[in-house]
């Protein structure tokens, strides 16, 4: 793609998946604006700090405004997440998060590509996988066991943010497992922004076991066709280092990086 293509692709992501708020809002979630950004809390163990762009804010007024994220993270005796895009103004954003007490995580590449080349392809997995789309408990339940064996860490409240989700709004997002025998060994899900004319991947996490194998395309290839299917033309994800390689084989380019900076009280 050429430096115009990129640009124009950066331009549709700002405009039509930022500050990307949940729609409709999940139950026992809540959305708060202040001033030119929003706090998320009830979705994850985190909360999270979005905007488009910060409306000029700078010096005082930018520390000012991220003070108050702290102080709201601290009253809420709950960590924060600042979300973080590589071509955020001012230029000094980061070092004014940090100074404040957020601590960057690890960076994703912010990926956007047309669903038609993807949407026309079938799905292969390996022998003895097949991919299923999933709705109850149990299977939500499996699913953040997975994440939390491969991650390390209790991940069991992606559980509950995804049965919120799904009964919030069934239409908006379909979750989907790679399943070997009665072993989840992937897991990916696709949501449709409403008014917008992008489908977003998330997940995708695979056994050690299964990688290299054709599990995570298949992922991708199954939930874009669902994309298509709702007249969606491109998809974005926020890829890791490990599957951004494979994304660009698909036809998905790099547009900016994001980085999560959390405060922890």
């Amino acid at each position: 793609m050429t430096d115009l293509d990129v640009t124009t692709l950066r331009a549709a992501y700002d405009a039509q998946l930022r500050p990307g708020l949940p729609d409709p809002v999940p139950q026992g979630a809540r959305v708060e604006q202040d001033g030119p950004l929003f706090r998320v809390f009830g979705l994850d163990d985190v909360g999270l700090v979005t905007y488009r762009d910060l409306g000029g804010a700078v010096d005082a007024e930018l520390d000012a405004l991220i003070a108050r994220q702290t102080a709201v993270a601290r009253e809420r005796g709950e960590p924060v997440e600042w979300k973080l895009h590589g071509h955020d103004e001012p230029a000094d954003l980061p070092q004014r998060l940090r100074a404040a007490g957020f601590v960057p995580q690890a960076q994703e590449t912010v990926m956007v590509g047309p669903v038609a080349p993807l949407a026309s392809a079938l799905p292969v997995v390996p022998e003895g996988v097949r991919l299923r789309e999933v709705t109850t408990r149990a299977d939500l339940d499996r699913i953040a066991a997975l994440e939390t064996e491969l991650w390390g860490h209790d991940v069991s409240g992606l559980a509950d943010g995804l049965q919120r989700e799904i009964a919030a709004d069934p239409q908006a997002i379909t979750v989907v497992v790679a399943e070997a025998g009665e072993t989840v060994i992937s897991a990916g899900w696709v949501r449709y922004p409403p008014d917008t004319t992008f489908a977003t991947l998330w997940g995708g996490s695979t056994h050690p076991q299964w990688r290299r194998q054709g599990v995570y395309r298949a992922l991708v290839t199954y939930r874009a066709r669902l994309a298509g299917q709702r007249d969606r033309t491109l998809l974005q994800v926020d890829a890791a280092d490990e599957s951004r390689p494979l994304l660009g084989r698909l036809g998905l380019v790099p547009v900016t990086s994001t980085t999560p900076y959390v405060y922890t009280p």
